[in-house]
């Protein structure tokens, strides 16, 4: 593998680099040239953001919110705040207090923010919003949507994981059955059939039924208890290779997994770096969340804040698969060559993953 293999840190440049060129034409560091040191110090521009109820800790997409918005304190010193949200109760109540603090744009993780954000965008016209994960319900001038087509990158681990199963099952349950959740088992499931197709194979999904779109949800991505049940509930169906898109829920699934001698695809981050279960990691499908939240922060301080979506794909590394890790020499070439390839097609719209849920 080439360029699916990047390390993150180099992903997380290459795509924030992208999203500032694709929502405002050009870097906006182009006009910090110089003595960097010195404008972070003069800068007057807060950022804050509000989790969902898995918290900064859920080793997801939480986790890399938080980072972005720790890289740009970093490196641009902005004044900053954070609101963490341990209920659903919680979300347009922290929103409200990060608009009281005086921040100048304020970030909701996950779809559930949408609402909170939405309200508080349309009553606070002079404040910036941007929602992770999910699009508003209607189009504002204040609000920004920054989105991930993860079934594309889903598409490639469901190959892979149709490559290595030795049950011939492989398997993927959700957190909430909402889009940013099931574009990526719709991917999964594409790419399961994709390497039938190509090997004359018969692997099997369990916990997702794209056709029907119906499958198996813990209810929330918190409650790691229940995640570890759904995944226990997939291993007595033979599945051996396992794919929860449920946040800190599928932390749940690790023990399971690793009593059963089976493996784990973790989704949003890097879940080799980022769980306690990098010995059972075949890989992960990530999402740059943390290049999108700094690439916006710097877009804003800038004062060039566009509501234009961004779009996280392949093509921009918005999303990407991340390395095999301990699998590194298990995965064979033939099959690096293909996800490579794939990889290719789905860039150059050969290869399209079908997808109500993909965002647009």
């Amino acid at each position: 593998m080439k360029r699916s293999f990047k390390t993150s840190g180099a992903i997380a440049a290459t795509a924030a680099a992208a999203l500032i060129l694709s929502s405002c034409g050009e870097a906006p560091a182009e006009e910090a040239e110089g003595d960097d040191a010195a404008a972070s110090e003069e800068m007057d521009y807060k950022a804050c953001v509000v989790s969902d109820e898995g918290g900064w800790d859920d080793r997801s997409f939480n986790q890399s919110a938080y980072e972005g918005l720790q890289m740009a304190i970093d490196e641009m010193g902005i004044e900053h705040a954070e609101a963490q949200s341990t209920a659903e109760s919680d979300y347009a109540p922290n929103v409200d207090t990060m608009v009281q603090q005086g921040c100048d744009i304020v970030f909701g993780v996950g779809f559930l923010l949408e609402e909170g954000l939405r309200t508080a965008a349309e009553a606070n016209e002079d404040t910036n919003f941007a929602l992770i994960d999910s699009y508003f319900e209607e189009d504002l001038e204040n609000g920004k949507p920054l989105v991930f087509n993860t079934g594309e990158a889903a598409y490639l681990a469901g190959y892979v994981a149709a490559s290595m199963t030795e049950t011939g099952v492989v398997g993927t349950w959700g957190g909430i059955q909402i889009p940013s959740v099931t574009v990526f088992m719709d991917g999964y499931a594409d790419g399961v059939e994709r390497y039938n197709e190509d090997n004359d194979d018969d692997v099997e999904l369990v916990g997702w039924d794209k056709e029907g779109q119906s499958g198996t949800f813990s209810g929330d991505f918190s409650d790691q208890t229940q995640g570890a049940a759904v995944t226990e509930q997939l291993l007595s169906q033979d599945a051996d290779i396992i794919m929860p898109v449920a946040g800190n829920a599928g932390i749940g699934a690790g023990p399971a997994l690793e009593e059963a001698d089976a493996k784990l695809i973790w989704v949003d981050s890097d879940g080799y770096e980022s769980t306690d279960f990098g010995d059972i990691m075949l890989t992960s499908v990530m999402k740059e969340i943390g290049a999108s939240v700094y690439a916006t922060i710097e877009e804003g301080a800038a004062g060039e804040f566009s509501s234009e979506s961004y779009v996280g794909t392949l093509e921009n590394d918005g999303v990407g698969l991340a390395p095999f890790h301990d699998f590194e020499d298990e995965v064979s070439s033939e099959v690096k060559d293909a996800v490579e390839q794939i990889r290719q097609e789905i860039i150059d719209g050969e290869t399209v993953i079908e997808s109500e849920n993909a965002p647009s």
